[in-house]
């Protein structure tokens, strides 16, 4: 299963359908180094020989942890290896998150992603939109599509975004890929510390229609209900995890979506590996809904 990223550009991306989120290999919240450095290294190699070849990161991700860490496991990169990243955001030294948004913050950002991904160009960037910015979008996309004009990007997406902001995303440029918050028990907006987060459900339409790929972020981390027996039920008949039962509920939902589950344990990545080949029928889909 493979799906296409900017598939009406000069230079589309073919990817196989199922990435890799990196944000998890950092340390606790999401800052500083992996407990266990070696495993992390491990587990993007083995990713990437098992077939994955889109990983999405940041390089506030840690803070620069996850950049490093693809660096040092892969560089120099498979030719059919797409790396995606995020700018819009940074973090405080208390771990908080806040906007990072203007032109030159932006700017600062792809720089820093250049240079710790040891890379010439991104070949897609995702701007995170955070809720409780002052910078108007057309402002942010307009630093974006800037620096695609000037090389630096390939491809440029949106991360975190409402109906109403895709909407008017698409109507400034070419936006490739979406990047929200998606799970089976997950799928519309949920309120966060640091704002709130989209849910997939509200733009999947509108992405299917434009021929955009939709990549769900925390598609595992808020993904299992507290009390489903659907998808327990359905698990237990493949002797599958009800985590690898929601990653083929996402790879059934739509063709156009494109999950990247991310896990710091080895053992859990080849697990989410295996969700690929899980076909659920039309009648579990129907169950699940």
């Amino acid at each position: 299963m493979t799906i296409t990223i900017a598939q009406n550009s000069a230079q589309p991306l073919t990817v196989n359908r199922l990435g890799y989120g990196t944000m998890r290999l950092t340390g606790p919240e999401i800052w500083g180094e992996p407990a266990n450095r070696s495993e992390a290294l491990q587990i993007l190699r083995t990713a990437v020989e098992s077939g994955v070849n889109f990983l999405d990161t940041a390089d506030y991700y840690g803070q620069e942890v996850t950049n490093r860490l693809i660096a040092e496991a892969l560089h120099p990169y498979p030719s059919d290896l797409v790396i995606c990243t995020k700018v819009g955001a940074t973090r405080k030294p208390d771990k908080s998150w806040i906007p990072y948004n203007t032109p030159e913050n932006l700017r600062a950002s792809i720089d820093n992603n250049l240079r710790t991904l040891r890379q010439e160009q991104i070949q897609l960037v995702h701007l995170r939109l955070m809720g409780h910015s002052s910078v108007p979008l057309d402002e942010q996309l307009g630093a974006m599509f800037e620096m695609q004009r000037a090389g630096k990007i390939l491809h440029v997406g949106l991360s975190n975004v409402t109906r109403e902001e895709l909407e008017a995303g698409l109507q400034l440029g070419e936006i490739a890929s979406v990047e929200n918050m998606y799970s089976y028990a997950q799928r519309t907006t949920v309120q966060l510390p640091y704002g709130a987060n989209p849910g997939g459900e509200e733009v999947l339409d509108l992405c299917e229609r434009h021929g955009i790929p939709l990549i769900p972020f925390f598609s595992l981390i808020h993904a299992l209900p507290k009390v489903d027996s659907k998808i327990a039920e359905i698990a237990r008949k493949y002797k599958a995890s009800e985590a690898q039962i929601n990653i083929a509920w996402l790879l059934h939902k739509s063709p156009w979506i494109l999950p990247i589950p991310g896990t710091s344990s080895l053992v859990h990545l080849r697990e989410n590996l295996k969700a690929a080949n899980i076909r659920l029928s039309a009648e579990e889909l129907a169950v699940l809904g």
